[in-house]
């Protein structure tokens, strides 16, 4: 039996930034996308249209700040507002992910500081893919 493939599209919300990966379920991989300005949402929902025709993904996965003892960071309740914003705008499933320690996994990955939010969006993405093998 072969396994259904389907295309996501991983957020890692900030409030100045929104870093950008598309993974496989197949493969179970993500690869860094992009980084977005965050400051103008006009430009910041055109672009995210743009990469939704550019990939047609099946469902969106999008980081949500816990902190350690797994009570909502500080950025939480928006990236939540991000995530419901998402739905209601694509018709498109979008999970939350625990996205804790994806920026260090991004550093350890070796990613540079413009490419950090796009790299720890592949990490939230590569986390949810695992867990939901």
């Amino acid at each position: 039996m072969t396994a259904k493939s389907a295309t996501l599209l991983g957020f890692d919300y900030g409030k100045r930034r929104l870093g950008v990966a598309v993974g496989q379920t197949v493969s179970g991989t993500a690869t860094p996308l992009t980084v977005l300005a965050a400051g103008d949402q006009i430009a910041l929902w055109s672009k995210i249209d743009d990469l939704i025709r550019q990939w047609q993904p099946n469902a969106m996965v999008v980081g949500i700040p816990y902190l350690a003892d797994d009570s909502p960071g500080p950025v939480a309740k928006e990236a939540e507002g991000f995530a419901t914003k998402l739905e209601a705008r694509y018709g498109l499933a979008v999970v939350r992910e625990n996205e804790r320690l994806s920026s260090w996994e991004a550093r350890q990955r070796g990613a540079k500081p413009h490419q950090e939010d796009a790299y720890a969006a592949a990490v939230i993405l590569e986390s949810y893919l695992e867990r939901s093998r």
